[in-house]
This record gives C-alpha cells, sequence and structure tokens, in this order.
C-alpha cells in the first residue's frame, strides 16, 4: 500500500501503520505501508507490481490508469464532499472584479503536476477566452506549492494565485492577515468541480479480493480510529466508491496538455 506525503514521511509511516495492521487483520494477508517520494514513483511501482494498494490523485490517477492496469475502487469524502474546486486568489485590495479582469496579470501557479494549482484553471481559460495560459497572463511564477503561490500574491509579487479550495487556512497561522478583508486575500472565482484523490489497485487482482479491499476501506466509515488516522494522513473524513468515469472530467482537462504535460515523466 503506497502513499506520498503531504507532511514529514517519517510522521506519515508511523501513522499509517495501524491503518496496515487492520487491512492485515481484515483481509488475512500481511499489509504494507510505504511511503514513496513522490506520485510517479508510486505509479512505477504499481506498474511493476511491487504495490497493490495507491493513494493517488485525480491529475495521476488519470495518467497511471493510461499507462498501467490500475483501477480507482474508492476516493475521498472532506466535509461531506467527493470533489473540490480550484480557487483563484487575488490580494483583497486590488481591483480585480473577476477572471476576465485578469487578462494581462501575474499568475502564480504551483506546478504543471497540479490538478486545482495549473491543469483545471489552465484549461478554463484556454475555453473560455480562446488563448493558451502563456498569452492570457502577463507573467507566470510557479510557486512549487499551494501556500507558496498564495503567499506570492499576497507579498505583491503575483497578481493571482490558483490553490485548493480553500487553501489560504494553511498560511493562516503564519501570516493571520490572509482573511483580512483589507489586507488580506479574497477569492475570486472557481473552477469546475474536481473529483477527490482516489484509493486505486492493481487491475489484475481477482476482482472478489479487489471487492474485499473495498469493503475493508469502507468499513473505515464506523471506525473513529480509522477515519482519524486519514485525517492526519490527507485530511480524509470519509471514504465513498468510486469509478473510473468520475475522472473523465479529468481527462478531458488533460487532453489540452497531452502533447505538453506529463508529470510522471
Amino acid at each position: 500500500m503506497g502513499f506520498v506525503p503531504s507532511s514529514d514521511s517519517d510522521q506519515i509511516a508511523s501513522t499509517v501503520e495501524p491503518l496496515a495492521d487492520e487491512l492485515s487483520d481484515i483481509l488475512g494477508v500481511e499489509v504494507e505501508g510505504t511511503v514513496m517520494t513522490n506520485y510517479s514513483a508510486l505509479v512505477e511501482a504499481m506498474g511493476s507490481g511491487q504495490v497493490q494498494i495507491g493513494f493517488i490523485p485525480a491529475f495521476a490517477y488519470v495518467l497511471a490508469s493510461e499507462r498501467y492496469d490500475i483501477d480507482a475502487i474508492l476516493k475521498s469524502v472532506r466535509d461531506g464532499e467527493d470533489s473540490y474546486r480550484a480557487q483563484y486568489s487575488v490580494r483583497a485590495d486590488s481591483d480585480f472584479e473577476s477572471i476576465d479582469d485578469l487578462e494581462g496579470a501575474d499568475w502564480a501557479f504551483v506546478d504543471v503536476a497540479s490538478t486545482s494549482g495549473y491543469l483545471f484553471p489552465a484549461t478554463e481559460i484556454r475555453n473560455d477566452f480562446g488563448m493558451n495560459e502563456e498569452d492570457f497572463f502577463g507573467g507566470m511564477v510557479e510557486a512549487g506549492s499551494h501556500d507558496n503561490a498564495l503567499i506570492t500574491v499576497l507579498e505583491g509579487n503575483a497578481d493571482v494565485a490558483t490553490t485548493f479550495e480553500d487553501a489560504r487556512g494553511i498560511i493562516e497561522d503564519d501570516y493571520p492577515e490572509v482573511m483580512d478583508e483589507e489586507n488580506g486575500l479574497r477569492v475570486l472565482g472557481y473552477t469546475e468541480p474536481i473529483p477527490n484523490d482516489t484509493i486505486s489497485v492493481l487491475g489484475d487482482m481477482p476482482q472478489d479480493f479487489i471487492d474485499e479491499i473495498q469493503e475493508a476501506f469502507l468499513s473505515f466509515n464506523d471506525d473513529e480510529d480509522m477515519i482519524q488516522i486519514m485525517d492526519e494522513v490527507y485530511e480524509w473524513t470519509g471514504i465513498t466508491e468510486a469509478d473510473d468515469s468520475d475522472y473523465d472530467i479529468v481527462r478531458d482537462a488533460y487532453n489540452e496538455f497531452s502533447d505538453e504535460v506529463d508529470p510522471l515523466d
């Protein structure tokens, strides 16, 4: 079972151990939680059969399913929702009133592998304005993370940041002014909903065993300790069934970039 760290990797390794132990008991086979360096490493480990269960976000899943026999069987729930949106944030004291006003502005994006930080906003720009993001924006700053994208705008080094919804909370401890109506960041708009991250499996495993894995994870919805672990690892508050077709909206967005972006390479 493969994870990619969203925080300190040593902390995640110890946190997921009781999750792996519980799955071992339910499934009757030894389950080991492995922390990978990045999503490319996780997908390649699944493709080579070294990892059978992977926690993979939407964009990486679409790419993984194209390369290998990898299927999404479950997806995360956060605060009752199985999807989220990309968010445009600008300085509260700026003159921007709508996304239309951003033409010529400087854009702080996360990186080209980010579904909410790049893929969906860039696709929206291309579809709505008939030009690619390089032509629409006056400048582009690759911030490397959601928090850095927001900080770049807050400090006046870009005009707009795209992140997941609502990423401002992740910098509020260090930048308490971020929510201030005069000196902080305000939300300018959102993209279409994006399906939440997946629990994906190797499709060549026996279907009855895949069904057992799915049922085991779904049983965690009634296990406060297990959901607490999922919350600590990835801020999941629940787990629900997923189907490959749930991610067609991400495939459609990726088709705009298929000759330009493959973050698994």
